[in-house]
């Protein structure tokens, strides 16, 4: 397996490939990969979430965990799924924020790809999986580099506004500067913690914030 950065990344994130814990970590996976074992998404799909949604055009980050260890789910999107996916959990209860917050219908699939075309960076924390086994590719790398990922943009930009969904997700935004973008935070979506998740009004929180600074909000209907 061989790494490549989209072209609009590369810039900013290109040193980080030929870093020691980068190499490690894709020697970690070819390893997997030698041995047999599924990993989740696919190589094509691993950078899914810096392909569709270009440096330049990021104006919110939604920070997810790890991807989605069923078969099919996972592309590269956090908390999104392929069009013929069932919906999972967490997404289920994304879509019924949604509603209770901007009243748009839940959508009649989990493809958030429109979502990260308008400028929402779908990040997990960890951007591969082993098939079936959840967190099996945590502490091996993929933290260091999407630390990385939101330092560049904390640093670079400004007016972002980075929606943290559960305890690992505001981890990952301890360092953000907040006088110069918006951090939302809650409980993760997930059923174990949605009671502190529901009614977080994020989505339009992230809009009423992006207007304000002179930004087009993004329209979060999918259907």
């Amino acid at each position: 397996m061989k790494l490549k950065l989209p072209a609009s990344w590369e810039k900013c994130l290109g040193a980080e490939l030929k870093k020691d814990y980068f190499k490690k970590l894709t020697e970690f996976l070819n390893s997997e990969i030698a041995a047999g074992k599924t990993i989740y998404p696919k190589q094509k799909n691993i950078f899914n979430a810096l392909a569709a949604c270009p440096f330049e055009q990021v104006k919110v980050v939604i920070i997810g965990q790890d991807p989605y260890h069923g078969e099919g789910q996972a592309h590269g999107l956090s908390f999104s799924v392929e069009n013929d996916i069932k919906l999972p959990p967490s997404l289920k209860n994304i879509y019924k924020e949604l509603k209770s917050d901007l009243d748009i219908e839940p959508a009649t699939h989990g493809n958030l790809t429109p979502w990260a075309e308008q400028g929402v960076l779908l990040l997990n924390s960890v951007l591969t999986v082993e098939a079936g086994l959840a967190a099996s590719h945590r502490k091996k790398g993929w933290e260091e580099f999407t630390d990385k990922i939101i330092e560049v943009l904390n640093t670079e930009k400004e007016n972002l506004v980075f929606i943290l969904w559960g305890n690992d997700a505001k981890k990952k935004g301890k360092k953000i500067d907040r006088e110069k973008h918006l951090v939302l935070e809650s409980g993760h979506p997930s059923p174990l913690s949605v009671r502190f998740f529901t009614d977080c009004q994020h989505f339009s929180k992230t809009n009423h914030y992006l207007e304000e600074n002179n930004l087009k909000p993004i329209d979060w209907k999918l259907d």
